[in-house]
């Protein structure tokens, strides 16, 4: 079975190879139809403490580590990329 890979956003590191994320995703109501945001936090491990709050990261899930640890960070999604400039000639 693949295992599951999930993007979200740090918001906590405070923990020793342990960071926390926060993952987002739109649900339709059932009833209403209206589009809802859904968030769930997973805490994941970080083998060399090199994530920090507020950056967007990948986590995979992995066999349970402690009670709370079954995800790992994967790398850094580059949220901030700058477009390569192209050079027109007119």
């Amino acid at each position: 079975m693949p295992k599951r890979v999930l993007t979200g956003v740090i918001v906590s590191d405070k923990g020793e190879k342990t960071v926390v994320v926060n993952v987002e995703r739109k649900v339709k109501h059932a009833l209403y139809g209206k589009i809802i945001r859904r968030s769930k936090k997973y805490h994941a491990h970080d083998e060399g403490n090199e994530f920090k709050q507020g950056e967007t990261v990948r986590i995979e899930e992995i066999a349970p580590m402690s009670k709370l640890k079954t995800w790992k960070v994967l790398d850094r999604v580059n949220t901030h990329a700058t477009p390569e400039r192209v050079d027109v000639d007119a």
